[in-house]
Parts: structure tokens; C-alpha cells; sequence
């Protein structure tokens, strides 16, 4: 008799299985909203598909009457953009001290300890600090992101050099290599890979930074739309905007884990990917 560790279900049921609790989800949702909605018509907590249908609608295919923009194409890319920003400094932040903490010991002794102290601060606590400095615009939005995932970015990277096989660096000493050879060509190579890993693994933190500060200070962005809708219970708006914002996250966690696998294809050799 096969135990249930050993077993492993087919393409069919791994696609059965991954959609189900989706469905539950969805079958519950509907059937809390029914019930509230019998009990009272004009209930706004959970909202029915009509109403639900009609707003996205209203926010995503209609051009709003009083600036005539399409408000959430305008709150996406405005999102967007902020996100975007704030990664991309982060992740070139972050691979250059990672890289460098993890390898050079000298750099290691002078930036280690004080990595782990800033990635001990909550993000969201020095967000006043940031508007106080730069002001409620762009930039303390996108520094937010910045301070708020380049310390872990740095730390796992540099968890990653460390683990890097010694004799590779030994081997490439042996050849002549000099410090900033062995980085360029033996450090950096492996660690591109392992740091899409990291910013993977950090945009979820990166998605909560740009909401909290779109949600304080902003005109415009997914995470000011969905508070501003809240001071009206607008739930057939907040619940789209919401479902929006993660199909989003997972539309950039894909996108990064198909760029991954097409340009670092050594990675997925010999297991079976």
C-alpha cells in the first residue's frame, strides 16, 4: 500500500487541486452575500455580483465625468510606476551589499551588524519621517519601498554569496583572478538568479509599503482609491480593486519566475523542470 507522502497527483488533478480552493472561496463568498442580502437589500458589506459588475464597469471601462480619466487604468499605472521605481533601486541596492557583504570579509565586518539593525525597523514607522523630509510627493512614496525591502534584500543575498562553494574561489585565485574579477565572473553570474529569488520574495512586503503610502498622501494610485472608497463602504469598488491588486502581484511573480528560467536555464538542469 503507497503511503500519501509517496503519492502525487496527475496533470489533471494537480489542475483540479489547485483550482478548489479558489472555488470554495468563491462558493462561500456567494452564498455569505445571498444571505446578507435577504435579510437587507441594501446591505454593503458583501455586495452581489451586479452590484460588484456594475462598479468595475464604472472605474475600469467608463471615463470618469470629472476629469475624464479612466480612474482605474490612471490608479494602476500610477501604481505601477511607484512600484516599479522603488524595486529597481532596491534590487541594485541590494545586489551590490549583498554581493559584497557576503564575499569581502573587511566589507562584511563594517556593514553586517548595521543591515541587520535597519531591517529590524518597521518600514511604516519612519513613513512620517519620509513625508516630513521629501514631502507628501513621488519621492517618499518610492523611498518607502526602497527602505522598506532593500535590507532584506541585502541580507539574503549575502546569505547566498556566503554559501558560494570555497573552492570556486580558491580555483579562481589559483588561476590568477583578482578581487574584482572573482566578482564579476564567478560571484555575480550565480547570484543574478538568487536575487530574482529575493525581490520575489519581497514584493509582497514592497505592494504593502506602496498601499500604506498611497493611502496617507497621494491623488491617485490603487492603494488611495481603495481608502478612499472605504469613508463610503464602497465594497463593490474595494473588493475588485483588491482582487485587481493581486492578480497584479501575481502577474509580476510570474513574469519574473519566466525570466528567470529562460536566462538562467542552467539552473533547472538535471531536476526535472
Amino acid at each position: 500500500m503507497r503511503r500519501l507522502i509517496n503519492r502525487k497527483p496527475d496533470g489533471v488533478a494537480r489542475l483540479v487541486l489547485m483550482l478548489l480552493p479558489f472555488l470554495l472561496a468563491l462558493l462561500a463568498y456567494m452564498a455569505a452575500s445571498e444571505a446578507r442580502l435577504a435579510v437587507n437589500p441594501n446591505d454593503k458589506l458583501l455586495p452581489g455580483w451586479t452590484s460588484i459588475s456594475a462598479a468595475v464597469e464604472r472605474m475600469a471601462f467608463l471615463p470618469d465625468s470629472r476629469t475624464g480619466n479612466y480612474l482605474m487604468l490612471n490608479d494602476t499605472l500610477a501604481s505601477l510606476t511607484r512600484l516599479g521605481i522603488g524595486v529597481v533601486i532596491a534590487t541594485a541596492i541590494g545586489g551590490i551589499f549583498g554581493i559584497l557583504q557576503g564575499l569581502i570579509p573587511y566589507f562584511r565586518a563594517t556593514f553586517n551588524s548595521f543591515t541587520n539593525v535597519l531591517s529590524m525597523i518597521p518600514p511604516l514607522s519612519v513613513l512620517p519621517i519620509l513625508f516630513i523630509m521629501f514631502g507628501l510627493g513621488e519621492p517618499a512614496k518610492v523611498l518607502l519601498i526602497v527602505v522598506g525591502i532593500t535590507p532584506f534584500i541585502i541580507r539574503d543575498l549575502a546569505l547566498r554569496t556566503s554559501e558560494i562553494p570555497h573552492e570556486e574561489i580558491i580555483k579562481a585565485q589559483t588561476l590568477g583572478a583578482s578581487t574584482w574579477q572573482i566578482v564579476l565572473r564567478v560571484v555575480v553570474p550565480q547570484m543574478l538568479p538568487r536575487l530574482i529569488d529575493a525581490v520575489r520574495l519581497s514584493l509582497g512586503a514592497a505592494w504593502l509599503f506602496l498601499i500604506a503610502a498611497e493611502a496617507i498622501a497621494s491623488n491617485a494610485g490603487l492603494g488611495y482609491r481603495i481608502f478612499l472608497m472605504r469613508r463610503y463602504l464602497a465594497m463593490d469598488v474595494i473588493l475588485p480593486y483588491v482582487a485587481w491588486i493581486t492578480l497584479l502581484a501575481f502577474a509580476l511573480d510570474l513574469a519574473l519566475r519566466l525570466f528567470q528560467r529562460a536566462a538562467f536555464r542552467w539552473m533547472y538542469r538535471g531536476n526535472g523542470n
